[in-house]
């Protein structure tokens, strides 16, 4: 349970806080209103609070497993929301970050709460 709690917790806060970026992007660099910046700071606030869901030992193990979904996600939102194709680095990277992520969460055969 603890494992499918974390997963949900991951995903969510890669959603959220791609997306509040991802506003400051669109401001920024393709032009847009400064008021996409709105919904963008409420969805790093959820980011964030996603993030202390997480079942860690302690809050820098969290960040650092999240570093590998961040990685991943960010992959598919720009495949899903930018229409870019990905090429064999970008999957075969994407798999040892979020290898890695794993191996800081469960890999010392206790629970990560």
């Amino acid at each position: 349970m603890a494992t499918a709690r974390t997963a949900v917790a991951f995903g969510l806060a890669a959603v959220c806080e791609i997306a509040g970026c991802y506003t400051a992007w669109m401001w920024l660099r393709l032009g847009k209103s400064p008021l996409w910046l709105v919904p963008g700071i409420v969805a790093l606030a959820l980011f964030a609070l996603a993030l202390t869901q997480v079942q860690a030992a302690f809050a820098g193990r969290a960040f650092a497993a999240y570093g590998g979904v961040y990685i991943a996600a960010s992959l598919v939102w720009a495949k899903a929301v930018e229409g870019r194709d990905l090429d064999r680095a970008d999957l075969l990277g994407a798999l040892l970050c979020l290898g890695g992520a794993a191996l800081i969460l469960f890999g010392r055969g206790e629970s990560p709460a």
